[in-house]
């Protein structure tokens, strides 16, 4: 597309002086009203297309989205026994796309035949155009010879003329799909920059709420052992507007181990999203005030995430990507880890640490087994506060008092996200979310209540 647009102001110029030269007037009036006629009526053919296209490209995702699911849970689903169910459900997808494909198919038809009517209508137009004065005698003192010499020069320029027209018309297609394809990355694009802007004016509002407080002393100032601190923090359902927490303030300090207990929907795991940057509060200010990563802070979701690669990629994970981590010094670390977390038969079963298995962790590992070596990796990064969301709620009792208290050993502060009352003891506060908005904050040595202005 670029070649032409770029090459094409200076071809028509020329061959217009020279269509103009030979014809008159009449000759580029005729060829560019001709082209202007042509264009209209491409726009009128091409505008349904563009928004067709953009259907598509959304259908082809959501199709894709589709086989990646079944793909990654295709053992769930054979236990439910639902490979008829995926099968309709994939189908539907499928039809819908075909359908799609078929609609911009019979609206490209009438584009194309709308561009290979004008090339041909194009080359008789090039002797219409010479036609004219030859019948009304302009030319009736040549000899037949320069007559035909003068028709076969004005065909050509006229030809040529019309050809640099087709070629501007004939990109109608190209420019209906890119036109497509940007559309829907556009919607991307404008989205991202949208959330961009919206967490640059938070921070700055936050930042300059901060450092403006003229009530703000010394003494209070935040101690640099804080992790998070909330403030006042309104929390709802992005997509529903749904109301889990309101007014929440809370400091989240080391040594300080935080447990949030509640039923379901009540908003435990969304308050991590939050605490993770992952998803905007609805009205608040949360600060994350210590590095996230290795001797920070580090998340551990309920279902684990693996790459693919050797053992010690898993469990040193996502450090290789920042420097190299080897030496017999750090072989006996991750084995120790791995025995802690009950997991020093898999050194075994995966040939070693740096042995490149070609399997899915996600297909060897039992859920039990994926949460222990996700408490191996956060035994090897060691960072000053984890924040657990159900972590261990795949193991038993047992193997989670264990898991807990090799956590406390390295010195880690824990924000837990669980439901058993066995894990109170690793905790210094309990913050119980009771929906709708509704908190209570209560310390575990004396079970003190410190309720919401709600209330309970």
């Amino acid at each position: 597309m670029a070649s032409k647009l770029v090459i094409s102001p200076f071809t028509l110029a020329y061959y217009t002086y020279q269509c103009f030269h030979s014809t008159g007037w009449l000759g580029p009036v005729s060829i560019f009203g001709y082209f202007v006629i042509g264009t209209i009526v491409n726009k009128v053919l091409m505008s349904p297309i563009v928004s067709k296209l953009v259907q598509q490209e959304k259908l082809e995702g959501d199709f894709r989205f589709k086989h990646m699911q079944i793909r990654v849970n295709a053992e769930p689903a054979a236990f439910y026994r639902a490979g008829r169910v995926e099968h309709m459900r994939t189908n539907r997808r499928l039809q819908s796309l075909l359908q799609t494909q078929r609609e911009l198919i019979g609206k490209e038809l009438w584009l194309y035949i709308g561009i290979n009517t004008f090339d041909y209508l194009g080359s008789i137009l090039s002797y219409v155009v010479i036609a004219i004065p030859i019948f009304s005698g302009v030319y009736g003192d040549l000899s037949p010879t320069e007559l035909s010499a003068l028709v076969s020069k004005n065909a050509f320029v006229s030809i040529y003329l019309i050809s640099c027209f087709s070629q501007l018309i004939d990109l109608s297609s190209t420019v209906t799909d890119v036109a497509g394809y940007t559309h829907r990355i556009g919607e991307l694009q404008e989205t991202l920059l949208s959330l961009g802007r919206r967490k640059n004016e938070n921070y700055s509002e936050a930042k300059a709420g901060w450092d403006l407080d003229s009530s703000f002393s010394e003494e209070d100032a935040v101690p640099k052992d804080t992790a998070f601190l909330l403030e006042r923090v309104t929390l709802s359902v992005p997509s529903s507007g749904k109301l889990l927490i309101k007014d929440l303030s809370l400091r989240i300090s080391q040594g300080d181990s935080v447990m949030i207990v509640g039923n379901t929907g009540t908003g435990k795991t969304s308050l991590l999203r939050v605490l993770g940057g992952l998803w905007e509060s609805t009205r608040g200010s949360i600060q994350m005030l210590t590095c996230f990563g290795p001797h920070g802070v580090l998340f551990l979701p309920q279902r684990p995430f693996f790459t693919d690669g050797s053992l010690r990629e898993q469990v040193i994970y996502p450090l290789k990507e920042i420097y190299p981590v080897s030496g017999p010094a750090d072989d006996e670390r991750i084995v120790r880890f791995l025995e802690l977390a009950g997991l020093a038969d898999l050194l075994a079963r995966a040939g070693g640490l740096d042995e490149q298995v070609d399997w899915n962790w996600y297909d060897i590992l039992s859920p039990g087994e994926m949460q222990r070596l996700s408490f191996a990796r956060l035994f090897y990064l060691q960072p000053r506060y984890a924040v657990l969301d159900e972590a261990t709620s795949a193991l038993t009792e047992e193997v989670e008092h264990e898991l807990y208290r090799v956590c406390l050993q390295l010195g880690m502060t824990l924000v837990s996200v669980g439901h058993r009352p066995s894990l109170e003891k690793f905790h210094s506060w309990i913050l119980k979310l009771h929906g709708e908005g509704r908190w209570e904050l209560m310390r575990c040595e004396r079970m003190k209540r410190l309720p919401s202005e709600e209330g309970c």
